[in-house]
């Protein structure tokens, strides 16, 4: 099976840590060059240091927020140092939780421009330099909440279904091209949103943390939470020259919790 990623460039979003960090370490390994992107300067540079680099890859990084879509992209575009791009994973951090019905406008809007619009406007950019260089994968890390909405996520629930339909009607469109678009929806995966998930938990219930913990992995059939690391598997599988017929699909890395097909 043909994983190799040596000389393709990768850009990977919102990968200081968590999800996006193991994502970008593991296409490192795999030999991409790869450019992180997020935010937080510190833990970007911080973050580079752990990516394997071997004699002929190189690695950087880019400070860039999601919250102004075009802002966002043009900086990347600016800032993008190698000549192609081949690999582009989107990943932006989950808005804030609450029941839909209180949900105000701005939040809809905020979420809409940071998810949808960045991945948008990211792959107009993208796709031409995947088509010039023979070779395009564009990977989609959402949630499993575009099969079943989840409880008191709702303006997360709304966004990250558009992203799902944008990402099936892109799929169609670019497929003549060898270009694959998929969705990767990680279930109960242990970065600091779910640590933040289970504060607001603690506190709305006043039950203890290990509590909380054992009553969320009962809905999981493996019984326990991911490691980024196992939903990074998925993603650089996606990503790689074996995964070259697979494309539009959506994949949940989540134990076995969705019950939907």
């Amino acid at each position: 099976m043909n994983i190799n990623l040596q000389g393709k460039n990768a850009l990977v979003c919102g990968s200081s840590k968590g999800i996006g960090l193991a994502t970008a370490q593991l296409l490192a390994n795999m030999g991409a060059n790869v450019t992180l992107v997020s935010r937080n300067e510190i833990r970007l540079k911080e973050a580079l240091q752990t990516l394997q680099k071997g004699p002929t890859q190189s690695h950087y990084f880019i400070e860039a927020d999601h919250s102004d879509s075009v802002a966002f992209v043009e900086k990347i575009k600016s800032k993008f140092r190698p000549s192609t791009l081949n690999i582009l994973v989107n990943n932006t951090a989950g808005p804030a939780s609450g029941p839909i019905l209180t949900a105000k406008r701005n939040e809809f809007l905020d979420t809409f421009e940071k998810h949808l619009l960045c991945n948008h406007l990211l792959s107009q950019w993208a796709v031409p330099l995947m088509k010039a260089s023979g070779y395009g994968r564009i990977v989609n890390i959402i949630s499993t909440s575009v099969k079943e909405p989840l409880e008191n996520l709702g303006v997360s629930n709304t966004i990250r279904g558009a992203v799902a339909s944008w990402s099936k009607t892109l799929a169609k469109e670019v497929a003549p091209f060898g270009i694959t678009v998929n969705n990767v929806l990680p279930g109960f995966t242990m970065t600091e949103r779910l640590e933040e998930i289970i504060d607001i938990k603690v506190k709305s219930t006043q039950g203890g943390k290990e509590e909380i913990e054992s009553q969320m992995k009962k809905f999981v059939p493996m019984g326990r939470f991911a490691s980024a690391e196992e939903v990074a598997s998925a993603i650089a599988f996606l990503c790689s020259p074996a995964a070259s017929y697979i494309t539009g699909i959506n994949i949940p890395v989540d134990g076995g919790r969705t019950k939907s097909l």
